[in-house]
């Protein structure tokens, strides 16, 4: 018998090739694309945390005497009874509410009765937070920036106490807020001279009306 006349059973089997098994492949691709899919959702929540955080907080440290927070913003304290008090730096316009998130929210024993969220904070603006029961203090502000002795803050007021003063009407109110937004908080009385509609005459019939806290 010759060679070209070998018997199939002469001749050895081939190897064969073993395939991954389907279910290996599905398995392998599936886990691939979890993975592709938490990191893009990981990527995501961190964006949209970093362009929708409202603020920033400075610790142990204070702004120098006379200095302004970046544009469009304003620096806050918060104080008594939140989770975190501290400095902080938040959009121009925030109100109380949004400070005291930036605290961390109120502490367990906070008075929350005594805070109005819906005030419109000011920049270098201290807000306290009491607790329970605490009596509130004989010189702080009370919501429309007005203190005790019948005096406007002109750094905490809003429009309707501003208008409460002598020859202060809604548009010469909203400059003085304009000013303050744009320019920081009023170091003296005697910055409302800054303000658009202001005059000698007029800062007189004011000055002992209001007062810079």
């Amino acid at each position: 018998m010759t060679a070209a006349e070998d018997t199939p059973a002469d001749r050895a089997p081939l190897p064969e090739i073993a395939e991954p098994p389907r279910r290996l492949k599905l398995g392998l691709g599936a886990i691939v694309l979890l993975v592709l899919v938490a990191l893009a959702v990981t990527i995501g929540i961190g964006v949209w945390r970093g362009s929708t955080a409202p603020t920033a907080v400075i610790s142990g440290a204070t702004p120098s005497p006379g200095a302004t927070a970046p544009a469009g913003r304003i620096y806050v304290h918060v104080d008594g009874r939140v989770r975190v008090a501290g400095l902080y730096v938040l959009p121009a316009g925030s109100r109380v509410v949004d400070a005291v998130a930036s605290a961390g929210g109120f502490a367990d024993d906070a008075d929350r009765s005594a805070v109005n969220l819906a005030r419109v904070v000011a920049d270098g603006e201290q807000l306290i937070v009491p607790a329970k029961g605490a009596a509130p203090s004989a010189a702080a502000p009370q919501a429309d920036g007005a203190a005790d002795d019948g005096t406007i803050d002109l750094n905490t007021a809003g429009a309707d106490a501003l208008e409460e003063l002598p020859r202060i009407g809604p548009a010469l109110a909203e400059r003085i807020i304009a000013w303050r937004e744009e320019n920081g908080r009023f170091a003296h009385v005697d910055d409302l001279l800054a303000v658009p509609g202001i005059g000698d005459k007029m800062l007189e019939s004011l000055r002992d009306h209001v007062r810079v806290g």
